[in-house]
């Protein structure tokens, strides 16, 4: 399998090293012969290199480097006048690519995750040196020529820039043209199985929605499509009404807890886990009264302990929980404990955002939740949702403006400008699914996976008992680094969370099955976990 990423480790630099020898002096004669067979470049400790390997095998890389000044102002002193102005700029360099693996595939996918990294530091131009062999394909990428040729007789270049936009349109393009000046066969080339909490693996169908024309959230054709969309989630939660916000699970939540501040008399939030520390975190910045009802990571409050704590307390009129606690994979009795707050005619407020699409369940008792188009929807991140079973009226003297839970309801929904590609992948993502088929996939599969971590020795955090069945925290032993296996994890193309600082803290790892899944791959997956950590 190909794998695409980052180099971080001291053999992918080896790796590197010797391929920059066999393209930089022996295939493009730039650098003089030497013993080692081996080329550090000058810049190697300031370069970010983005590679594509095959076991421990490189099979090609592209150089990104930020710092000034750049390898082009030594050779052009005046190189800014050459550029657009405005701009945060990278250089690109020692692209290569090993001769028997240069197809469309393995450019293709260096770029995309070239791209991906340049966003991520925020870099909005790109300037490189290309050789002259290869100016039509650099032309056919985007980039503009500029400048005289540089370099020697034996190795000259041509100074060309890139724009943000460009290649995003030459990214648009790549989907049908991976194949666009090479003449050898692709190699085959699986995408890594993505077991994220989100962004989590989309139907192709979401992903083309998106790219389509922005139109204007007041057209006609927008708003009807909105009311069916909204339609489907009242159908697929049972509540009664949903505002849909342009943001994360947190604005849903602030939304949420909004709400909470405008019933009189205290709260209480239930805490296990990140989440539920964040939902005391809302209700902090809201001045909220409240206590809270807190465990050990990876327990379970149950309604029990709830309703013993509405007895002891009756100025209690809200309650506010995740349904399914993300940080440890605890999944609450939504049913129980919405039955113990309404026989006390307490309110409750309950983020649903990992579990909605994942178990079945329906909202029409609860008088908040929230979720969001990510995760199990299938659809992009970026549009949350409110639901809810009460009347709301906007309250501009005690609310945000954006936050006016009751605005959005008083003006159909759409208040503001949203992203129409955004929805339109909502839109997509929401009819692909079959709420019910999903949950039952996810429940099979969940089933097998944890006999599978199990049988290899593994050590799963939350029982199966009080445990949803889309994620699995596993414990890695304290002598081992959970980064370093979620690493590794990543080179055999496996996209785990890890990198979070409250799983990093613990040393824990997830699996978490909330996109498409690709149940084969998945089971192989905890003997590959048990091979790493004997290795």
């Amino acid at each position: 399998m190909l794998v695409f990423k980052v180099a971080t480790e001291p053999w992918e630099f080896e790796e590197i090293h010797k391929l920059n020898y066999k393209t930089f002096v022996e295939e493009i004669p730039q650098h003089s012969p030497m013993p080692t067979q081996k080329l550090v470049d000058k810049f190697h400790q300031e370069n970010n290199y983005i590679i594509c390997t095959r076991g421990r095998t490189l099979i090609g890389m592209i150089t990104v480097r930020g710092k000034r000044p750049f390898s082009l102002d030594q050779k052009l002193p005046n190189l800014d006048e050459y550029l657009p102005k405005e701009r945060k700029i990278c250089e690109i360099r020692l692209l290569a690519v090993k001769p028997e693996a240069r197809n469309g595939i393995i450019f293709k996918n260096l770029m995309e995750k070239t791209a991906e990294f340049c966003l991520g530091e925020g870099y909005d131009l790109a300037v490189i040196s290309g050789t002259l062999r290869q100016l039509k394909l650099y032309k056919h990428i985007g980039f503009v020529p500029f400048g005289p040729v540089v370099g020697t007789k034996d190795a000259p270049y041509q100074p060309m820039y890139l724009t943000l936009e460009a290649f995003r349109q030459t990214l648009s393009r790549f989907g049908n043209e991976t194949k666009f000046l090479f003449d050898k066969k692709d190699e085959e080339f699986k995408e890594p199985v993505n077991l994220l909490p989100g962004p989590v693996e989309m139907h192709p169908s979401v992903r083309d929605a998106i790219a389509g024309p922005a139109v204007s959230t007041r057209a006609k054709g927008f708003v009807d499509s909105f009311e069916r969309v909204k339609s489907l989630l009242l159908k697929l939660s049972g509540a009664k009404n949903v505002e849909i916000f342009l943001g994360s699970g947190t604005l849903a939540n602030d939304v949420m807890t909004g709400q909470l501040s405008l019933i009189r008399g205290k709260g209480l939030i239930i805490s296990e886990g990140e989440f539920g520390e964040r939902l005391i975190d809302h209700a902090k910045r809201w001045r909220l009264k409240f206590v809270t009802l807190e465990k050990e990571w990876g327990k379970r409050v149950e309604k029990e302990e709830i309703e013993k704590e509405l007895e002891r307390d009756e100025k209690i009129k809200w309650v506010l929980f995740t349904h399914c606690e993300t940080s440890t994979g605890v999944l609450h009795d939504l049913d129980g404990i919405t039955k113990v707050c309404k026989s006390r005619k307490v309110k409750v407020a309950v983020d649903c955002i990992s579990s909605f699409a994942t178990v079945p369940f329906k909202l029409d008792k609860v008088d908040f939740a929230t979720s969001l188009s990510g995760k199990a929807v299938g659809g992009f991140p970026g549009l949350s949702f409110v639901f809810y079973n009460t009347d709301v009226k906007s309250q501009p003297e005690k609310l945000p403006r954006y936050l006016d839970l009751g605005r959005y309801a008083e003006k159909h929904g759409i208040p503001y400008t949203t992203s129409s590609n955004l929805f339109a992948a909502l839109a997509v993502a929401l009819g692909n699914l079959d709420i019910e088929k999903k949950t039952s996939t996810i429940a099979c599969l969940s089933s097998r996976l944890r006999e599978e971590i199990l049988k290899n020795g593994l050590q799963i955090l939350v029982p199966p008992d009080i445990a949803t069945p889309a994620v699995f925290t596993i414990v890695i032993p304290k002598e081992i680094s959970s980064r370093m296996v979620g690493d590794e994890l990543g080179r055999r193309g496996y996209l785990l969370s890890y990198l979070s600082e409250y799983l990093l803290k613990r040393n824990w790892i997830q699996i978490c099955l909330l996109g498409e899944l690709r149940q084969e791959e998945i089971l192989k997956l905890p003997s590959i976990i048990k091979n790493i950590l004997n290795a």
